[in-house]
């Protein structure tokens, strides 16, 4: 295993820059998952530490080996595509052993890695199969296998799951971080999903028009979101947001406009009368028919352990996930309250959370 390293890197295409000075820390055996929009740069940084793009500036060294200019066959890193990219003709045996072949290993060898990586994965009934005769998550699993025969310094993941069904998602998602702890190896994991990242990755780095919004432990970005990009992108339903502003006295208020004051919790040194924006997630918001802010319900989506309402403030769209169930219906006029000590106060004019 190794120690990966993303030092002030860049990337052109010609004038256009989508990468602008990374920095990233990969740590012996670490989970990392690199996660943000489409278009953010995510999967690009993975192509450059696996030497399929060319780096236009910085470094990437693995165990202190700067691997800009070494070719990729030579970085020892193996990649897991999206598209499983196997050979059809081939059989699952040789999928896998096929990269062992190349680099010219005896027949007892690759049978040896085959078999072992085969035991792993649960794939040994189907070695002589091809791949039209697997289903998505047995040829995502010979893609994995096909990198673990290598047994590489590092793991590249680029959106493996993206083609796979929901529930399959799930249960791969399981089998992935299953087969890290297992095999302790370094791994760059790329998601746009953010509930992937939250389940899977020992460290998130989240990514967002190619720089790095912030690095830390799922629960730490989703505990203490630096800015709002974060706070609105980790979490399912996103947290919500009301803007408004901040009036300071024995009980700070929201003032959303219209004379409306609304109770939170206090839990920054703001000034009165700065403009900001409340972030309270939807578990954290409550019913409060004396003393909230006023809102009309508009959908009610019942999921069976919780049920998910979604209202409207003006034009502020709320969403409020409720454990119990609930007599309401569209159109009705109800009170929600913001006063959790969970919520966050974050500054309208720079989008950074008020500590």
């Amino acid at each position: 295993m190794a120690k990966v390293s993303i030092s002030n890197v860049y990337k052109f295409y010609g004038a256009i820059e989508v990468l602008h000075g990374v920095s990233i820390e990969i740590e012996d055996g670490e989970f990392v998952v690199l996660v943000g929009p489409s278009g953010c740069g995510k999967s690009t940084l993975l192509r450059m530490i696996a030497g399929l793009e060319a780096i236009s500036d910085g470094t990437i060294s693995v165990d202190g080996l700067v691997i800009n200019d070494v070719a990729p066959k030579e970085r020892d890193i193996a990649m897991v595509f999206q598209n499983y990219a196997l050979y059809p003709h081939m059989t699952v045996r040789e999928n896998m052993g096929f990269s062992l072949k190349l680099r010219g290993s005896s027949k007892s060898e690759i049978n040896a890695a085959v078999e072992k990586a085969a035991a792993i994965l649960g794939l040994g009934p189907l070695l002589e199969r091809i791949p039209r005769d697997l289903s998505g998550g047995q040829r995502q699993r010979v893609a994995m296998g096909r990198a673990i025969v290598r047994d590489p310094k590092v793991f590249l993941f680029d959106e493996p799951l993206s083609n796979l069904d929901a529930k399959l998602r799930v249960q791969m998602r399981t089998e992935v971080k299953d087969l890290h702890q297992r095999l302790k190896s370094t791994t760059v994991y790329v998601t746009h999903d953010q509930i992937e990242a939250m389940t899977m990755a020992d460290k998130i780095v989240v990514m967002h028009d190619g720089i790095v919004e912030q690095v830390g432990t799922p629960l730490e970005l989703y505990d203490k979101p630096k800015n709002m990009f974060v706070a609105g992108f980790l979490g399912s339903p996103a947290m919500n947001f009301i803007q408004g502003t901040y009036r300071s006295g024995e009980r700070p208020m929201l003032d959303v406009g219209e004379g409306q004051l609304v109770p939170i919790m206090p839990q920054a040194n703001v000034a009165d009368g700065v403009k900001i924006a409340l972030g309270i997630r939807p578990e954290d918001v409550v019913i409060d028919h004396d003393d909230g802010l006023p809102v009309r319900v508009g959908v009610i989506e019942p999921t069976g352990a919780e049920t998910y309402l979604f209202a409207r403030h003006h034009e502020t769209e709320i969403v409020c996930v409720l454990r119990e169930r609930v007599d309401l219906k569209p159109g009705d006029n109800i009170k929600l309250s913001l006063a959790s000590p969970a919520a966050h106060l974050f500054d309208l004019a720079t989008t950074l959370r008020l500590e």
